[in-house]
C-alpha cells in the first residue's frame, strides 16, 4: 500500500529581504526538503505591515501584498540555487520590537496550516516563537514538533545591564517553553543552551554559489595560479556583539607584531560609526566598508577571513568563507565545533596563538578542498543531517500500525509526565492571554489578535 506523504511546515521568525539566518536558513531547508521529495513543505514567514518593513527591510524596501514579496523572496532563491521543486510560502501577522531587535508573532500563527495538513511542525527558533505564544498547543495539533535552536540570546542578555540576572530567567523560560511545545530540539552547536530532548547538530548548510566559488579557487590553485592576492577581512552585521569589540582589542594590543596586516571590515548595523570611530582612534591599519552580499566578487580574491566572535551559534559567514577556499582564522569555542575538520580553519584559544596562526595564514596558500569536505558544507548534506536527527519517518500504511499497549489501571510515569506537562501548558496558556502579563515579559502590547489592517493585508477574517 503507498504511504500517505506526510506535510512539513518550517515556521521561522524572519524573511527576506531581512538578511538574517533566520529568513535564510529555514527558507534552504525548505527547498531542499522539497528537493529531496519525500514531503510536502509549507515555509511559514511572518508578514509585517508597512509601517515595520521600513524599520526592518534594506533600502527602504516595501511590499505591499504577501504576493508581491513571496514572488521577490522566490526569485532570490532561484538566482543561487537554479529551478527547484516548488513548495508553498505562507504569511503569518507579526509585528517588529525595537527593543529587541526580532519580529513577533501575533495571535495563533499554528493557524495558517489546516488540521489535514498538520504532519510536522519545524519551529525555527522553537523559543522565540513560544514565548508570547497563546492558542492551541502545538504539541496537540502536530503529532511531531522539532525546535531548530538559532540564536544564543542568553550570550546577547548577559552584554546587557544587569544581563547575568536577565540571563538567568531567560534560560528557565527558554527550556520551559521548548519543553511544553517540542518534542524534540536540535541545538546548531553546544554554544546554545541545553534545553529538554535535546541534540547537538549542524543542519544548516550554504549557499551553492559559495561551493562554485571554491571550485573556481581550486582550479587557480591547482593551475599554480595566484588564487588569494587580497590579505584579511571580516564581514558580519555591525553590532559590538558579533565580534567587534574582541577583534579591535587584539589588533591594538598586538599592534607591532602584526604590522603587516592591513585589515578591511565589511558590515551595516547600529554600531557602525562607533566601530569606525574606535579603529581610527586606536590609529588601527583598517577600513571599514558598508555591508553587502558575501558571495560579491569583491569577497573572491581574499585569503584570510577573521572572525573572532563567540556570540553566533554556527556562523554563516565563517562556514561560506571555507567554501571558498580561504583560511580562517577563529576562536577555539563551542560555536566553531563543527568547522574544526576543516584544514584551513585554524582555532585559537589564546591572543599568542592569535597572533601565530594569523601571520601564518598571512604567508602560506590554502588546502584545497575534498569532495567530501565540500559535501559537508552543502546543503544536500544539512538535509541529510536534519532528516536523521529529527527522526522525520513516512507514515505507516493503514493495518500495518504497531499493536496497542495493554491498558492497566495505573498511571505510567510516561503518563504522570505527560499529565504535569499538559498542566505545565495549560498554564503557560492562561499566563500569555493576560495582556499585562504577557508586557510585562516583553511582549508587544495588543498582539493577542491581528488588528484589522494586518487581517485585511493577509486576507483573513478579522476576529471578535
Amino acid at each position: 500500500m503507498a504511504r500517505k506523504q506526510q506535510h512539513i511546515a518550517i515556521f521561522t521568525t524572519a524573511c527576506l529581504p531581512w538578511m538574517t539566518g533566520t529568513a535564510v536558513n529555514p527558507l534552504f531547508r525548505a527547498a531542499y526538503l522539497a528537493k529531496a521529495g519525500n514531503w510536502e513543505v509549507t515555509l511559514v514567514v511572518p508578514w509585517l505591515s508597512k509601517g515595520d518593513q521600513e524599520l526592518v527591510y534594506p533600502n527602504k524596501m516595501k511590499f505591499s501584498s504577501p504576493a508581491e514579496q513571496e514572488n521577490y523572496v522566490r526569485q532570490w532563491l532561484e538566482e543561487r540555487t537554479g529551478p527547484l521543486p516548488k513548495f508553498d510560502i505562507k504569511f503569518y501577522p507579526g509585528k517588529f520590537s525595537t527593543e529587541k531587535r526580532s519580529i513577533l508573532p501575533v495571535g495563533d500563527i499554528s493557524q495558517t496550516i489546516s488540521d489535514d495538513k498538520a504532519d510536522i511542525a519545524v519551529l525555527e527558533e522553537p523559543e522565540h516563537l513560544t514565548w508570547y505564544h497563546h492558542g492551541r498547543r502545538w504539541k496537540s495539533k502536530f503529532p511531531k514538533v522539532i525546535g531548530v535552536v538559532h540564536t544564543n540570546y542568553l550570550e546577547y542578555v548577559k552584554r546587557e545591564k544587569n544581563g547575568y540576572i536577565s540571563a538567568f530567567i531567560l534560560k528557565h523560560i527558554n527550556s520551559w517553553v521548548t519543553d511544553i511545545y517540542c518534542h524534540k530540539v536540535i541545538r546548531l552547536s553546544a554554544a546554545t543552551q541545553d534545553v529538554p530532548r535535546s541534540v547537538i547538530c549542524n543542519v544548516h548548510g550554504v549557499n551553492p554559489k559559495f561551493i562554485e566559488i571554491g571550485k573556481l579557487k581550486h582550479q587557480e590553485l591547482c593551475q599554480r595560479e595566484q588564487a588569494f592576492f587580497k590579505g584579511a577581512y571580516y564581514i558580519g552585521k555591525m553590532v559590538w556583539s558579533k565580534g567587534y569589540t574582541e577583534l579591535l582589542h587584539l589588533l591594538h594590543k598586538h599592534q607591532m607584531e602584526l604590522s603587516v596586516l592591513k585589515m578591511e571590515l565589511y558590515g551595516s548595523g547600529e554600531d557602525a560609526d562607533e566601530v569606525k570611530a574606535s579603529a581610527e582612534r586606536l590609529s588601527l591599519d583598517i577600513r571599514v566598508y558598508p555591508g553587502r552580499d558575501h558571495g560579491d566578487s569583491i569577497f573572491h580574491d581574499y585569503k584570510v577571513f577573521i572572525n573572532p566572535s563567540t556570540t553566533d551559534v554556527v556562523c554563516t559567514t565563517t562556514a561560506e568563507a571555507l567554501a571558498m577556499g580561504k583560511i580562517v582564522i577563529c576562536a577555539n569555542h563551542p560555536s566553531n565545533d563543527f568547522f574544526k575538520r576543516f584544514p584551513n580553519c585554524h582555532m585559537y584559544s589564546t591572543e599568542k596563538e592569535f597572533v601565530t596562526l594569523t601571520m601564518k595564514a598571512l604567508g602560506e596558500e590554502p588546502i584545497p578542498l575534498s569532495d567530501d569536505l565540500r559535501h559537508e558544507l552543502s546543503w544536500e548534506a544539512a538535509t541529510e543531517r536534519f532528516v536523521r536527527v529529527a527522526d522525520i519517518a513516512p507514515t505507516m500504511p493503514v493495518g500495518q500500525q504497531p499493536p496497542a499497549s495493554p491498558h492497566f489501571m495505573r498511571i505510567s510515569p510516561d503518563n504522570l509526565q505527560k499529565n504535569m506537562e499538559e498542566a505545565s501548558a495549560f498554564f503557560h496558556n492562561t499566563i500569555s492571554g493576560i495582556e499585562t502579563a504577557r508586557c510585562v515579559f516583553g511582549a508587544i502590547p495588543n498582539t493577542l489578535q491581528p488588528d484589522e489592517q494586518q487581517c485585511k493585508e493577509l486576507g483573513w477574517k478579522l476576529q471578535g
